[in-house]
């Protein structure tokens, strides 16, 4: 009988596919935190909130998601006088600072008082004395924008 011949162990090749890496999981927001869309959300309304405080006329908020890249609402209100326009945003960016932590990014046209544009991001205002809005009627500009309901 001859002599046994020893063969090495070969690998055999695997079918199943290498083990894949789990996408990796949202990191968990924290509770009472909510998402930008929500904040930006709130933040107009509590802009609107202010401003019906302290008597701000034709308080709107429009909904301008999906239609501008620079902002997801837009809040327009009117005063009486150049003296409330400006107290109204002087009060707005108090109020909003102190409340709600938010910090207007840039503010034109105070001492003018015929318009007021306060950037917050996700929101801007504009605070129209009542006789200049209806010149720029921004309402018909944004006429196909949704309206969020403000209670007055």
């Amino acid at each position: 009988m001859g002599a046994k011949t020893k063969v090495a162990p070969t690998k055999v090749a695997s079918t199943k596919a290498a083990p894949t890496k789990a996408a990796p999981k949202k990191a968990a927001r924290k509770p009472g935190k909510p998402e930008p869309q929500d904040r930006a959300r709130i933040l107009a309304a509590a802009i609107a909130d202010v401003a019906l405080e302290h008597k701000a006329l034709h308080v709107e908020i429009i909904d301008v998601r999906g239609k501008v890249d620079y902002s997801d609402y837009v809040v327009v209100m009117s005063g009486r006088s150049d003296r409330q326009v400006n107290a109204l945003g002087r009060n707005i960016e108090d109020d909003l600072k102190r409340l709600h932590d938010a910090r207007c990014l840039g503010m034109e046209g105070m001492p003018s008082g015929t318009w007021l544009l306060m950037d917050y991001g996700d929101v801007i205002v504009h605070i129209f004395h009542e006789d200049t809005r209806g010149y720029y009627d921004l309402e018909t500009l944004w006429m196909d924008a949704a309206r969020v309901a403000v209670e007055h």
